[in-house]
């Protein structure tokens, strides 16, 4: 168990008032946790400060070659004023994932699920409680040696930092418009896609660029190899329902392994549904929706939760998705996610962990 030095502001900040707009990931709390890792040491000096910039030398590798991961999770406050996480353990494990392939050293899971608990528990004040609302937590790594070879740094920073967040998409559960990519790829098979980490976003911006330009709000991938099967969004895994089956991309090695969309096929099995994880093309959806057995589309991911998609673009064709409106099932797995996860429904799967208990 970390032994976890905390120091509180002296200049609280000024939290959100009741019902004001909070954005996604703009207003951060009062503070933050910090720990260093040194070669032959290891991580050590775990700490939670007042929010505060931090100093690094221009040559810290982070800068120049991009060693550095990050995670993303939620807290949330029950109407009995208690306090949850989902599945942490689940986001500790997908860091040590993606630490191995970035030659970053392991975290153990309880230590980072004792650092997000820790923090969150003293910025408890902060979480929001309107409907949709959340504390977003960003705990992140990044490599600090101040040294320009191309080489795995000996020294780096683990970070836990809090933001009071509304909706991901102003839209809310609206469904939304995906642009299906065929120019540019996003990852291959050996590469870093299954990783959490800050270079498969940059290389996703051109393409975002390009949906928003033509009035879409995310960016669909297709496999970097064939450039013909669907992978992920940019923020999300995908899901399909098709002549009643729930059909998602098998994680591949480019694909991040979501936890919401591990949630989710565990829930569709749990309620009868056939879940397939598989290569599907985006012929096959064309197909799909011009016999009528599109279903529904919708988005799984931490920050939006289910994101009900209404059409999708694929080169000259737009598929409208149903009637456009949210399907039954990505409303049912969204209130029963959401409900787990604030305490509102029973927590049958043992994904909920209370803070502070």
């Amino acid at each position: 168990m970390l032994d976890i030095k905390i120091t509180k502001t002296t200049e609280p900040k000024q939290k959100p008032a009741a019902g004001q707009k909070l954005g996604f990931g703009k207003i951060f709390t009062d503070h933050m946790f910090v720990m260093n890792y040194t070669e032959g040491k290891g991580w050590h000096d775990p700490r939670i400060e007042p929010f505060h910039n931090i100093s690094l030398s221009p040559a810290a590798m982070v800068y120049h070659y991009g060693q550095e991961m990050f995670e993303g999770l939620k807290a949330y406050k029950g109407e009995d004023g208690k306090v949850f996480l989902f599945r942490p353990d689940m986001n500790a494990k997908r860091t040590n994932n993606t630490n191995d392939r970035l030659v970053i050293p392991q975290l153990p899971v309880e230590d980072f699920v004792q650092a997000v608990s820790t923090v969150v528990d003293v910025d408890r004040d902060w979480i929001p409680t309107e409907p949709g609302t959340s504390l977003y937590i960003r705990p992140f790594i990044i490599a600090t040696d101040e040294f320009l070879g191309v080489a795995p740094s000996k020294t780096y920073l683990f970070m836990v930092i809090l933001s009071p967040s509304g909706a991901y998409y102003e839209s809310g559960l609206a469904p939304v418009g995906i642009w299906i990519e065929d120019e540019y790829v996003r990852a291959v098979r050996g590469g870093i896609g299954f990783a959490k980490t800050g270079g498969n976003y940059a290389a996703s911006l051109i393409a975002q660029q390009k949906a928003h330009d033509a009035g879409f709000s995310q960016v669909l991938w297709l496999d970097g190899v064939e450039r013909k099967y669907i992978e992920e969004v940019g923020a999300m895994n995908i899901f399909f329902k098709i002549a009643g089956k729930v059909v998602t991309p098998a994680l591949s090695g480019s694909i991040l392994p979501g936890i919401t969309r591990d949630s989710t096929i565990q829930l569709c099995k749990a309620w009868g549904y056939e879940v397939e994880e598989r290569k599907i093309s985006a012929d096959e959806l064309l197909q799909a929706q011009k016999e009528g057995t599109l279903e529904e589309v919708f988005g799984t991911g931490t920050a939006a939760v289910i994101s009900p998609v209404g059409k999708l673009r694929f080169k000259d064709e737009v598929m409208t998705i149903g009637d456009g409106t949210t399907g039954p099932l990505s409303m049912k797995l969204y209130d029963t996610i959401t409900g787990i996860q604030t305490g509102k429904l029973p927590d049958t799967m043992g994904w909920r962990l209370e803070v502070g208990k």
